[in-house]
């Protein structure tokens, strides 16, 4: 087609000129609109969640302030802290030892060290109940090697605990940390290194004086998604017993049936939240960081031999077993048992459909929703976007608890209307469509998963040049023609990155997918979430197996995006 062709010069489009301004009126705003609408539904849980709370009186907080609030919040303190401080050292000395150093095994741990991400944190917890039980493998090898005959002669440590909590989550969610630091460290300029050695700074001193100052804003990142996560948590916390607010969250609401309480609650983990993430930016802002505008040469890695080779393989294998390897092979010896004994129950492919179709659901609304925010972010720049784009990443922030609790009365509201609306029209009613159908279900994932699609969909778009849409609208297409024809083909690595990122999340939801399923609807995890609480682990061992298999996917993409630098 060319620029001759009668089809365009009917449309009075003068070569380099943008859509004529009664068009772009007409169209952009709906982008723009839609986007609005978007960000919207997100934030929608939040503002009833304050509803909610404002609407239930206070005869409960004495309850809660003499009995639940201080050992919740004790416990979320320490759970956090520990985690917190357990992830940063795992993840930061792992990522600097395998970017800065060459021993052998360097290149296998740079990936292998991602696998934990795989596992979730509630099926860890799962696994290694059964295997450090006082009858456990462990315990039962380490009795019969001392000589004793029962538990009640030599009982060790209880996983049980607070202690095993936060070893436990901080073994499985390092690679956030790691992630984050690892990649700072590979596009850290060597200069700036080099300069600090030619200064006098020993090797070793470098690490502590450059390097990790400079990763600290990546170090930042991935603490956030630890905390937010450990915080989501539901089934390793209530498993191991710590007490923490989410557990009184969900114990207030569903055992107690005080929804309004439970909402409360709720604000006081969105405080929390807030709290962590002010308090972070209050302790740098004093500090600022920058980098070279030219491309950063990678640090060339000191190669190691001998005993220092030694420790640094151990240093980096150690996680990856502890968090990877053992309950993975627990998982694969009791399927194995399992498979063997009585077969796979058709209820396990029943499950696994469920969570497939869900998952598969969910990932489509929020790429679908991400693709229309991230494009009218670029169509139309502006606050009112670029606004919508940032409230709508809001949902990750939301533990799953909080975010049910905050769903549940406008998706009952729409019910009812659907209901009354039905029987007025027909006579009979249709019941709880949204509810039943798994359609609230399918909404929250969305809302919780937004900033993965959000995010990734707006990066994929920044790096389509803008000269194309120019010359998209000097040969007259509309924006939806613009987005069909041009950014769909260019950012689909972008947006398969996404879906394939968002569909494991959503297979491996727990606290959401345990509140707002339909009655009778199992998926893998609530499956095992079951069995576990009944204390049958080897009746849950296939439906664990499977979700790890499935998070092996996303691990695969990052472990290939990670070997260069540059991607």
């Amino acid at each position: 087609m060319t620029l001759a062709d009668p089809h365009i010069q009917s449309r009075t489009f003068r070569p380099g000129s943008p859509l004529p301004r009664p068009v772009r009126r007409r169209l952009r705003p709906l982008w723009s609109a839609g986007a609005v609408a978007v960000a919207a539904l997100v934030c929608l849980p939040v503002l009833s969640l304050v509803v909610i709370a404002l609407g239930g009186g206070l005869s409960l907080w004495p309850h809660l302030l003499a009995n639940v609030l201080p050992v919740a919040l004790q416990d979320t303190a320490l759970l956090l802290g520990g985690v917190g401080l357990m992830t940063v050292t795992i993840g930061t000395a792992t990522a600097w030892l395998v970017s800065a150093y060459d021993f052998p095994g360097r290149r296998l741990m740079e990936w292998a060290l991602l696998l934990p991400l795989a596992v979730p944190t509630y099926i860890v917890a799962y696994a290694y109940l059964d295997i450090l039980h006082p009858v456990g493998p462990v315990q039962t090898a380490i009795r019969e090697v001392l000589g004793y005959a029962s538990p009640r002669d030599l009982r060790l440590w209880d996983v049980r605990s607070m202690t095993g909590c936060i070893l436990l989550l901080g073994l499985v969610l390092y690679p956030y940390v790691y992630l984050t630091t690892r990649a700072m460290f590979l596009t850290q300029a060597a200069n700036v290194i080099e300069a600090a050695r030619t200064l006098g700074t020993p090797r070793g001193r470098v690490f502590l004086r450059v390097a990790l100052p400079m990763a600290r804003p990546a170090i930042v990142v991935g603490l956030s998604l630890v905390l937010m996560e450990t915080l989501n948590d539901i089934g390793a916390s209530e498993f191991l017993g710590a007490r923490t607010i989410t557990i009184a969250v969900y114990n207030t609401w569903v055992n107690r049936s005080d929804l309004p309480g439970a909402a409360q609650l709720s604000l006081v983990m969105l405080v929390i939240v807030a709290g962590t993430v002010m308090l972070e930016r209050w302790a740098r802002r004093s500090q600022r960081y920058a980098s070279s505008v030219q491309r950063p040469r990678p640090m060339a890695p000191v190669r190691l031999r001998g005993l220092p080779a030694g420790a640094a393989l151990l240093a980096c294998v150690l996680p990856v077993i502890f968090g990877f390897v053992a309950p993975a092979l627990y998982l694969v010896d009791q399927a194995w048992a399992r498979i063997s004994f009585a077969g796979i129950s058709p209820r396990i492919w029943a499950e696994a459909g469920n969570t497939l179709g869900l998952a598969l659901i969910a990932s489509a609304v929020v790429i679908a929703a991400g693709l229309l925010v991230g494009f009218a972010a670029r169509l139309r720049p502006g606050a009112v976007t670029t606004g919508a784009a940032r409230l709508s990443t809001i949902g990750y922030a939301l533990p799953g608890t909080v975010l049910a609790i905050g769903l549940l009365p406008p998706v009952l509201a729409v019910d009812h209307l659907l209901d009354d609306t039905a029987l007025a029209l027909f006579g009979s009613g249709i019941g709880l469509v949204m509810m039943g159908s798994g359609a609230a279900l399918a909404y929250a994932l969305a809302v919780r998963f937004m900033a993965i699609s959000t995010g990734g969909l707006e990066s994929g778009l920044a790096r389509i040049p803008s000269s194309l849409d120019q010359a998209a609208r000097t040969l007259g297409q509309r924006p939806a023609g613009m987005l069909r024809l041009i950014h769909l083909p260019l950012s689909k690595t972008a947006i398969a990155a996404a879906a394939l990122l968002v569909f494991v999340d959503c297979v491996k939801e727990l606290p959401a997918t345990l509140l707002l399923r339909p009655l009778n609807f199992e998926t893998l995890a609530t499956h095992l979430y079951g069995e576990a609480a009944r204390g049958t682990y080897e009746e849950a061992a296939i439906a664990a197996l499977i979700i790890v298999l499935v998070g092996m996917l996303p691990v695969a993409l990052l472990a290939r995006v990670g070997r260069s630098p540059g991607r």
